[in-house]
C-alpha cells in the first residue's frame, strides 16, 4: 500500500477488486478465503508476466515455448494447460475449480520456486463455482502487469488484501501482516539501499517488499539487494514467498517453515539491515534447551517473555556495520524482570542503541499494546549518545479503530534521524532529544522517550483569565439551559402515555 497512492485511506482501485472479489467469500471464514483470492490474484499476474514475455518471442521470432527464455528474465514459465486463456474459457462451466487446481500443479511443476507453495483447493463444495466464475470473470478484464516505475496494479492489489483479511481475522493477523506504515518507518530510518536483508519471522514478507520500494523509490538496483528469512507457519512462509514472486524478488525463505530459536535456518548470516516485528511478549519460547545457546552474549531472557531473546538474535546475525529496526512491545524499554534490566543495560553499555522511537496507539489491527521501534547499529556516527522520539501523538484515525502514519510523520522521523547522525539535529521538547549514554545510565538504563523529551509546551493562549472564565461560564449557562429543557420535554411526553417522574 502505497502513500497517497499507498496509503489505505486512499486507495480506489486496489478497494474495487477487494469488493468484486469478496461476492466470492460466501460462508468463508477470512483465514480459509484469504488463500483462494491471493492465489487468483496471483496466477493472474503470472499469466500476465508470460504473455507479454510470450508476445517478445514471437515477435523476435524465437521459440516460444523454450522455458529458459522466460526464466532468463525472471518470468515464471506457464505451461499451456495453466494460461489464462484456459482458465478464462472454463469460468462458467461447473469444473472450474479442478481447472483452477490443475493449473496450479502444472505451474509448480515446471518452477521449482514455487513447489508446494501454490493453492490447491479450488474444487472443494464449499466453494461456489458460480461465483468462483464471477471472479475469474474480472480478473480477465484486468491487465496485471508492471507499467513503467510504477509497481504492478497487481502487487499493490495484493498487499491491500493482505491489510483487509488481517483486518477481518483480527488477533490472528499478527501472524503474517505488519501495517504498511509501520514497515515503511523503519526502512526510511534504516534506508537499505544494498546488502544482506533479513527478517528471523518474515510473515508475508512485507519487510523485504517494502525494503525493495526502498531502492526503487531512491533509483536503485533491487539486485543488490539479498533477501534472507524465515517463519514457523508453513501457510505463511508461503504467502511470503508469494509476495515476493509477484515483485520479481529473489528470496531465501528457507527449506521450510521452522521456529527461529529452535532451528536458525540461517545460522552462518551476517546481515547488513535486520527489519523485523517478532510476535509481542512471547512466552514460554524456551523448554531449557536453549539456555547456553552462544546468542544470548547479554545474559539469558527470561522464559516467560521472548522480546530481548528476539533482540540478542538479530544483534548475533548483525554485520560489523549493520542495523536493526525492529518492533517491541513498550515493556521492553523498562522492564527488569527476569533479568531483562541487565541485558538491556549491556546492550546500551556496547553503544548499540542509536534510536528509540515511542509509537501512537491504535497503529494494529490485532493489538492495543504500545509499541516503539529500536533502532541497533553496530556502527553509529554519533557514538555514545542515542536519539528519542516520541510519536505518539502523530497519524490519523482512518476508521475508528485503526490509525495509520502519515506520509509526513514518516518523513518527520526519518528527518529528525538523518539530522541526529549528521551531528545538527537540536533538542524539540516533546519530539525528540539526544542523549549521552551517561545521562542513560543515570536513569537506571531506561528507554522509555518520554523520560527524556519532556512534555511539549503548551501552544500561548492570549486571551485573558477573566475573559476565558466569561466565556466558558456562558457556555456552561447555555448547556445547563439546554439541559433544562431536554427535560420537560420528555416529561410531558411520559405525561402523554400515563406516567410522571
Amino acid at each position: 500500500m502505497s502513500v497517497k497512492k499507498n496509503n489505505t485511506a486512499s486507495i480506489s482501485f486496489e478497494q474495487q477488486i477487494w469488493s468484486a472479489a469478496d461476492i466470492l467469500r460466501g460462508n468463508m471464514d477470512a483465514a480459509e478465503y484469504k488463500h483462494v483470492v491471493l492465489g487468483l490474484i496471483f496466477l493472474k499476474y503470472i499469466s500476465d508476466s508470460f504473455e507479454r514475455r510470450y508476445q517478445e518471442l514471437l515477435r523476435d521470432d524465437d521459440d516460444v515455448e523454450d522455458k529458459d527464455a522466460y526464466t532468463e528474465v525472471n518470468v515464471f514459465f506457464v505451461p499451456p494447460e495453466a494460461r489464462w486463456s484456459v482458465i478464462q474459457a472454463s469460468a462458467h462451466k461447473e469444473e472450474i475449480g479442478i481447472v483452477i487446481d490443475n493449473a496450479m500443479r502444472a505451474i509448480e511443476k515446471e518452477n521449482r520456486r514455487l513447489k508446494d507453495i501454490l493453492p490447491k483447493n479450488y474444487s472443494r463444495e464449499e466453494l461456489d463455482k458460480r461465483r468462483l466464475g464471477n471472479v475469474v470473470d474480472l480478473f480477465t478484464n484486468i491487465h496485471m502487469i508492471d507499467h513503467g516505475r510504477d509497481k504492478d496494479i497487481l502487487g499493490r492489489t495484493y498487499e491491500y488484501c493482505l491489510s483487509k483479511f488481517a483486518e477481518q481475522e483480527g488477533k490472528r493477523a499478527g501472524e503474517f501482516y505488519t501495517p504498511s506504515c509501520i514497515v515503511r518507518t523503519l526502512v526510511e530510518i534504516l534506508e537499505p539501499f544494498n546488502g544482506r536483508v533479513y527478517d528471523p519471522c518474515c510473515g508475508s514478507g512485507g519487510m523485504f517488499v517494502q525494503s525493495a520500494k526502498f531502492v526503487e523509490h531512491h533509483s536503485g538496483n533491487i539486485n543488490n539487494l539479498s533477501i534472507f528469512g524465515q517463519d514457523s507457519n508453513p501457510t505463511t512462509r508461503k504467502m511470503a514467498i508469494m509476495n515476493l514472486a509477484i515483485r520479481g524478488i529473489e528470496g531465501d525463505i528457507g527449506p521450510h517453515s521452522a521456529d527461529t530459536f529452535y532451528n536458525d535456518l540461517h545460522k552462518t548470516l551476517k546481515a547488513d539491515f535486520i527489519l523485523s516485528n517478532p510476535p509481542f511478549n512471547l512466552s514460554n519460547w524456551n523448554d531449557g534447551s536453549l539456555n547456553d545457546d552462544v546468542r544470548w552474549s547479554y545474559g539469558l531472557p527470561p522464559s516467560g517473555n521472548a522480546n530481548f531473546a528476539w533482540l540478542q538474535h538479530m544483534i548475533h546475525h548483525l554485520s560489523p556495520r549493520g542495523k536493526i529496526g525492529m518492533v517491541l512491545a513498550n515493556g521492553s524499554l523498562s522492564s527488569k524482570s527476569g533479568g531483562e534490566g541487565d541485558i538491556r543495560k549491556g546492550i546500551i553499555e556496547d553503544d548499540l542503541v542509536e534510536g528509540i522511537v515511542a509509537m501512537p496507539s491504535q497503529l494494529f489491527y490485532t493489538t492495543q499494546i504500545p509499541v516503539s521501534l529500536w533502532i541497533i547499529n553496530r556502527d553509529k556516527t554519533q557514538k555514545g549518545k542515542t536519539l528519542f522520539i516520541d510519536a505518539r501523538d502523530m497519524g490519523k484515525m482512518v476508521n475508528r479503530k485503526l490509525r495509520e502514519m502519515t506520509e509526513e510523520d514518516i518523513k518527520k522521523i526519518s528527518d529528525t534521524f538523518r539530522a541526529f547522525e549528521e551531528g545538527t539535529l537540536e533538542d524539540v521538547k516533546g519530539l525528540c532529544a539526544v542523549v549521552t549514554t551517561e545521562k542513560i545510565s543515570k536513569e537506571d538504563y531506561i528507554l522509555t522517550p518520554g523520560r527524556y523529551v519532556g512534555i511539549k509546551d503548551r501552544e500561548d493562549d492570549s486571551e485573558g483569565f477573566d475573559d476565558k472564565m466569561k466565556r466558558l461560564t456562558g457556555e456552561l449557562r447555555e448547556m445547563f439551559n439546554k439541559s433544562h429543557e431536554l427535560e420537560e420535554e420528555i416529561q410531558k411526553r411520559l405525561g402523554s402515555i400515563g406516567y410522571e417522574i
